[in-house]
């Protein structure tokens, strides 16, 4: 005899079903980070330190996990282009946003709206040291060092080198400005490149900016370090002092622009830690190290809790000295 079920047993049955369906989907189902290929997005052109070290580190990345790491450059607008694609990417950690701290602090002051919000938008993986920026005049200043080149400037109308309008090395001609109670012009170049064949060629009296791209003025003797931003002396350059051993304790000269690694919030934390972790490994391989000696770089990728410590620290003092140079927003 056949039985059949009652209505009610019916709509029993029928409800257990659903929630089953709504429940998780088993462990096995979800395979572990990483499984697929994952997208490294570059907010800055091929060629320069970001893409290095973005190529450098993600190759180390693929080595480990055996996953296939690409590299794409996604460049203008100070990396809010980069920053912008990356924010709407899935947080599962295989999106991820090479960029530096112009997009991460200085854009909140350079531009009067931005596509993200760096605070929000990103989560922070690793930290890397972009090196740093000594201060380098032309081989007929007649200065070896920064109290002779103070001397100097009171004396004549000199002009320094920036590789852009709200970088580093503006904030420093407008912090020695202050500090000096000087008149310094700040002459605005779009990049590196041509700032420093300016002050080879003794257009300009100097600039600031980073050990390799200036490497070809200082080798052929037409220009001289005389200060190094931070506390520590540079490796390459160890007779050159510190503007602070030099007595300019200005916190313009004690705060490090970086690049780094982030990617779009709400990524897991395991996923966090095992990226972070990957990162400072990396940077203890010899094709890192090789790359942070040629860059005049002294420190190698940091974790993730480093990395959210210099952005509560520095984070702040960036914007301030940033609105010290009264531009105007974009």
């Amino acid at each position: 005899m056949t039985v059949r079920p009652s209505r009610r047993e019916v709509l029993r049955l029928g409800s257990v079903a659903a929630a089953a369906a709504a429940m998780p989907a088993p462990a096995i189902a979800q395979a572990p980070w990483p499984s697929k290929p994952i997208r490294i997005i570059c907010g800055y052109p091929a060629g320069g330190l970001t893409d290095t070290f973005a190529r450098a580190y993600g190759d180390f990345i693929a080595q480990k996990t055996g996953q296939p790491v690409s590299v794409e450059n996604k460049t203008g607008a100070s990396g809010a282009i980069a920053a912008e694609q990356v924010k709407s990417a899935a947080p599962d950690g295989y999106t991820l946003m090479w960029t530096i701290s112009t997009t991460m602090i200085m854009n909140k002051v350079l531009f009067k709206k931005l596509p993200y919000d760096p605070d929000k938008d990103f989560v922070l993986i690793s930290w890397m040291d972009a090196g740093h920026l000594p201060l380098i005049v032309n081989k007929n200043v007649p200065a070896k060092n920064l109290a002779e080149f103070v001397e100097f400037a009171r004396k004549n109308k000199v002009s320094l080198g920036t590789y852009g309008a709200g970088s580093y090395s503006h904030v420093a001609v407008e912090a020695l400005n202050r500090f000096y109670n000087l008149k310094i012009e700040a002459v605005h170049y779009r990049g590196e490149a041509p700032m420093w064949t300016d002050v080879m060629s003794g257009a300009i009296h100097g600039g600031s900016g980073s050990y390799a791209a200036a490497s070809s003025v200082l080798q052929s003797g037409n220009g001289r370090a005389i200060a190094v931003p931070t506390r520590e002396r540079m490796k390459k350059l160890p007779d050159v002092g510190t503007f602070y051993e030099q007595g300019v304790t200005d916190i313009a000269f004690q705060v490090q622009g970086f690049i780094c690694l982030v990617g779009p919030a709400g990524m897991p934390k395991e996923i966090v830690k095992k990226l972070s972790d990957l990162m400072v490994e990396a940077g203890q391989s010899e094709r890192i190290q090789k790359i942070l000696d040629t860059f005049g770089i002294d420190r190698a990728a940091q974790d993730s809790a480093f990395f959210e410590k210099m952005i509560a620290e520095q984070g702040p003092v960036w914007i301030d000295l940033v609105k010290g140079l009264n531009l105007e927003p974009q």
